[in-house]
């Protein structure tokens, strides 16, 4: 079959351009051939609509009056006024690109789930009406579990989102990320779907210290004889940093007995290691990184920002070397992941690949959709509450716990080793690009 994989904009380091490049792959070892629309096509070939730009001034506009409150449209007649010529426009845009590259089946990407843009899944919908081409959904987020979406201004929007969100036709097959989206989805709907879970490159992936990346540590501040602790995240509210800032601070308390003691790779402890937590990724909500820091220090626990380091790919530039998340991960000594809400998990399939211990908070889509697979892991529980600045906190309880289970990954190097061997095995078998490839075989069979 020819397919076209759609959504606002591909080629990007976003979730759903990541997932995109993985169908993309699994399609094609299965023969078809696998093209992208999108708003923006980042680095990657695509047909390009510009009405779909994730940012596209007038969709923001169109949303503002939509959801929020009236400010750029006098009332309901003249929204649906511009969410139509839009809608027209990308109609006609899609339906040239179906028609000329002889598409048998679109795959839209959130287009008829999440409510982004209104327009965008009205044209959509007439292009599949006009040409007939079949459709697999794959959804990520739905509108009915945003905040955002759950009170329209108008009537008319509201009929919208009943219509095209997704639209009521049985022939539509249907595909979610998680077993609380499959759920969500036949509560709403009626509809079944496919749980198709993130995955990774198991078997493409050989991340070492080499040549390129043996100075990493030097580079960004770190001594040879500190404790890395490597938050690889994106900084915001709900990766729950500040857990794995309490689990250090614990394992401060007990940093005096390890002095002279060998680490699982050969190295002392010493008077002057350090325990460090790492933070790789941007930074995305200022107000939650200064919660953070501020924590952080009066916990006595040091914080080191290295995303200026890092890089989609390694890259030098005017004799500065700068580093892929892949080299921060082979200098880990540890991985934090105590998030409390995530859609799937991409960063615990890296540091399954990575051969890393993972600090993880059992959020709820880890225990529907992950636990089942029986990872070890430096267990964070799956209760929490708040403190006074909004910020998570587990039991004293559960972080003793994950401090002895992050003792013996530091110390116990044969029980390490298995159970990195026995995590990345796990994954290779249920979360690759060849289970993937398993999974779409009986959806687009």
């Amino acid at each position: 079959m020819r397919i076209l994989l759609a959504h606002y904009r591909v080629g990007e380091t976003d979730g759903v351009s990541l997932e995109m490049d993985k169908w993309k792959w699994a399609l094609e070892q299965q023969g078809h051939d696998v093209f992208y629309l999108a708003g923006s096509s980042g680095s990657v070939d695509a047909t390009c609509v510009n009405a779909l730009k994730y940012e596209d001034g007038l969709n923001a506009k169109i949303t503002q009056d939509a959801f929020i409150a009236p400010e750029y449209f006098a009332n309901e007649q003249a929204l649906m006024e511009a969410i139509e010529r839009q809608a027209t426009e990308i109609e006609t845009e899609v339906t040239k690109a179906i028609q000329s590259q002889k598409i048998d089946l679109i795959v839209p990407n959130n287009i008829f789930a999440v409510g982004h843009s209104l327009a965008a899944a009205i044209g959509l919908e007439r292009a599949v009406q006009t040409t007939g081409v079949k459709v697999v959904n794959h959804h990520h987020d739905f509108h009915w579990e945003r905040e955002k979406f759950a009170n329209p201004v108008y009537p008319a929007v509201k009929q919208i989102l009943e219509a095209y969100f997704p639209p009521r036709r049985d022939s539509d097959k249907h595909c979610v990320i998680n077993q609380l989206a499959y759920q969500s989805l036949r509560n709403k709907t009626g509809f079944e779907s496919t749980v198709v879970p993130n995955v990774f490159d198991f078997d493409g992936c050989d991340w070492k210290v080499d040549e390129y990346n043996q100075d990493f540590r030097e580079s960004v501040g770190l001594r040879e004889d500190d404790i890395v602790f490597l938050q690889a995240t994106r900084i915001v509210a709900r990766k729950g940093i500040e857990l794995a800032v309490d689990l250090i601070e614990k394992l401060e308390q007990i940093k005096p007995n390890w002095l002279g003691k060998t680490l699982y790779n050969g190295k002392l402890v010493t008077e002057h290691s350090r325990l460090v937590l790492v933070l790789a990724g941007m930074n995305e909500e200022d107000e939650y990184f200064d919660k953070l820091k501020t924590k952080a220090q009066q916990a006595g626990v040091e914080l080191l920002f290295i995303n200026p380091h890092i890089r989609h790919s390694r890259e030098e530039i005017e004799q500065t070397k700068f580093y892929s998340l892949w080299d921060a991960y082979v200098h880990a000594d540890i991985v934090t992941y105590p998030s409390w809400l995530e859609g799937w998990g991409n960063q615990f399939l890296e540091g399954l690949v990575a051969n890393v211990p993972q600090v993880v908070y059992r959020y709820p889509v880890y225990g529907t959709d992950i636990e089942q697979f029986g990872f070890d892991i430096i267990d964070l529980g799956d209760s929490l509450s708040w403190d006074d600045n909004g910020l998570a906190v587990i039991s004293d309880e559960q972080l003793n716990l994950a401090a002895k289970q992050t003792e013996q990954y530091l110390f116990d190097a044969e029980y390490r080793a298995q159970s990195m061997t026995k995590n990345f095995d796990i994954g290779r078998k249920n979360l690759s690009y060849k289970a993937l490839g398993k999974i779409l075989e009986t959806v687009f069979s």
